[in-house]
């Protein structure tokens, strides 16, 4: 007898990785990817860290064809306060069948102990898609393949400031620092996907504002009314 598919929910950042993490679940006949799940500061109503308006990701959803699940965190958010509120979305989550959750982690470690540690409690087994590409490799491929992403936040410790605002292009990694993740694996940018072989219709972004906090500048994107 052959076993269903896990059914499987995807974290979602809403930039590149998670987008090529769908891209490669898809292909993957064990696993049936039913429904997206991003934390959404409350306060900004922007996804935490890439800051891309929540109009904007569930424009990006419906572009995928899946159904997005919110995780409201307040803006300084404690780590008790974070785990309990993925704590309570993972509890729905098992309540309706969900037997899998998927990251689009790369390589560091201490991030993917954290998820296993957090899930070792719960019926829900961590799946790591990406987990050990080499990462020149990967967002080459990425980009072949024709994903295509709006850079939204720069790390300008890590990376130059003028980087944001920029897409996620074959000049983008050319243009990159050597001692800049190509896949900003560390933090030093942040995405929001809009083209590639997971949407049925591309999104058109319209850059916006550009604004700093301390060491991260934020790039606002929009959607053009067509899309």
């Amino acid at each position: 007898m052959v076993s269903a598919p896990n059914k499987t929910i995807l974290a979602w950042s809403s930039g590149k990785d998670s987008a090529w993490a769908l891209h490669v679940l898809r292909h993957n006949p064990d696993v049936n990817v039913v429904g997206l799940l991003t934390t959404v500061n409350s306060d900004a109503e922007r996804v935490a860290m890439h800051a891309v308006r929540t109009d904007v990701l569930d424009a990006q959803a419906t572009a995928v064809g899946l159904p997005l699940h919110t995780v409201p965190i307040p803006e300084k958010c404690s780590n008790a306060d974070y785990d309990a509120a993925m704590q309570s979305a993972i509890n729905a989550l098992q309540s309706d069948g969900v037997t899998a959750i998927a990251f689009g982690d790369l390589f560091l470690e201490d991030i993917r102990r954290y998820r296993e540690d957090r899930l070792a409690a719960t019926d829900l087994t961590p799946l790591f898609p990406l987990w050990g590409n080499d990462t020149h490799a990967l967002a080459s491929e990425m980009v072949e393949a024709g994903l295509r992403a709006h850079i939204t936040c720069v790390d300008s410790n890590q990376l130059p400031a003028d980087f944001v605002g920029r897409t996620f292009d074959d000049r983008f990694l050319a243009d990159l620092p050597e001692s800049v993740d190509p896949c900003g694996e560390n933090g030093e940018f942040h995405s929001f996907a809009y083209a590639g072989p997971i949407f049925d219709t591309p999104l058109v972004p319209v850059p916006g504002d550009i604004v700093t906090r301390g060491p991260f500048v934020f790039a606002d994107v929009t959607l053009a009314d067509d899309t």
